[in-house]
């Protein structure tokens, strides 16, 4: 959520914004935003010269009670009255005109960085670099639930009958190389100075509605029927809500935390043969990052998260590439996104495995994440990243590490986390 008053004195800014995100239908809130906020000034206006009659009027029927002009004093209580009432009607029509601009602002997409290329959709994604040679082995790689159904690793068929489609068990050392995964992520992070969390995994509507946009609500978010909760899509949600309502002295920033969580989401629309398996799915675990920063220092909190992943990745042995994301793929609240892709033998190209994204101060403004600073109080930025989510992981993981002989070899860095393990046959 942009802040308000930049609206008002950047109209054409926040429209030319619109159009660099290919969504012209949401022009229109921009000239109403700006009428409703002339609505809502001139009733607090006319709210505020009220008040302050009505403490002058308050003062003279003391006067003229004490002078025992009975009669003039009853006439300045009935005008106090009559503005008591017109009070209230503008007090509730300021309620009303702020919940409809909040809605309306909620809508418009934040402001994006000028670095960010623009295109209609992710197929006009850039790619930055290329990291580790991808290889294509001299044998065949099979869909990754065959490999891992070779050693009985995963059960899609009971899943569907005990959850449906779209979840499933994983077994044996197939399980076990999950768990590693993301216990080599946590450790990983914590070696690069982050702290370690384990957040709530359910989050209520307050929070859901400060970290996202309602159209991801719709598309991702599970609601706890009869209860004021979600459960989360991923945990960065619940991270940045730990913030909501507080002033963080300026001295005390950074904050960068890394976070385990399970994550559940709708995935809804049909998708093709490559995103079945455990590649798009309802209920996922993950590890993930993020920052509570000043606005200055962003930027460069950006092009360290990324490099977090590429660089986990890469002590796997799994060639990885970073993409921009183009105007028209930033979801509405991001500033700037990267992806990070994994590369493929099987498929023999990129998909995606993390997601990197400065959401600048929007998320803050929404939440009410401020920064005592030396120069008076201001929203902080806000920054998430993808470490590592295993299930995609794992196609990768599997992929890029299976062998000739169909065994699959385990990196040294996850030898420690697999009971010194250098394979799985």
């Amino acid at each position: 959520m942009i802040d308000i008053k930049f609206l008002r004195e950047n109209p054409d800014a926040v429209k030319e914004n619109i159009k660099k995100k290919f969504q012209d239908s949401k022009l229109g809130l921009v000239d109403e935003v700006i009428a409703l906020d002339a609505e809502v000034r001139a009733a607090q206006q006319e709210a505020d010269e009220i008040r302050a009659n009505r403490n002058k009027i308050s003062k003279e029927i003391g006067a003229l009670m004490g002078q025992g002009k009975k009669e003039e004093a009853e006439a300045k209580k009935a005008e106090v009255a009559a503005n008591a009432a017109r009070l209230a009607e503008l007090e509730e029509k300021e309620n009303d005109l702020r919940e409809k601009i909040k809605k309306d602002m909620m809508t418009i997409p934040n402001i994006i960085d000028p670095s960010v290329p623009i295109g209609k959709d992710d197929s006009e994604n850039v790619e930055i670099q290329k990291y580790g040679e991808p290889v294509v082995p001299d044998f065949e790689i099979p869909y990754h639930t065959e490999i891992m159904e070779k050693f009985k690793g995963i059960d899609m068929d009971a899943a569907g009958r005990v959850a449906g489609n779209g979840f499933y068990y994983l077994m044996g050392d197939i399980a076990r190389l999950h768990s590693a995964v993301l216990a080599y992520a946590r450790d990983f992070m914590i070696n690069r100075g982050f702290t370690y969390c384990v957040p709530p995994f359910m989050i209520r509507s307050a929070v859901v509605d400060g970290v996202m946009s309602f159209a991801e609500m719709d598309a991702m978010m599970y609601k706890i029927e009869g209860e004021d909760l979600y459960l989360i899509g991923t945990s960065e949600h619940s991270m940045i809500g730990k913030f909501i309502d507080t002033i963080i002295p300026e001295e005390e920033l950074p904050h960068t935390l890394t976070s385990y969580s399970p994550c559940f989401r709708k995935e809804k629309g049909a998708h093709g043969i490559e995103e079945r398996g455990v590649y798009r799915i309802h209920q996922f675990e993950k590890q993930e990052m993020i920052v509570v920063c000043k606005p200055e220092e962003s930027p460069m909190w950006f092009d360290k998260l990324w490099q977090n992943t590429v660089d986990l990745f890469r002590s796997m042995d799994i060639p990885v590439r970073t993409i921009e994301c183009c105007s028209g793929d930033l979801a509405d609240l991001k500033v700037k996104s990267y992806d990070v892709e994994a590369w493929s033998p099987r498929q023999k190209k990129y998909f995606e495995v993390g997601s990197c994204s400065n959401l600048g101060d929007a998320q803050a403004r929404r939440l009410r994440i401020r920064v005592n600073g030396k120069d008076g109080k201001y929203f902080a930025h806000t920054l998430n990243n993808t470490v590592v989510a295993p299930p995609r992981m794992l196609i990768a993981f599997l992929e890029n590490n299976l062998q000739a002989d169909g065994s699959i070899r385990i990196p040294e860095v996850l030898r420690p986390y697999m009971g010194g393990m250098t394979e799985i046959r």
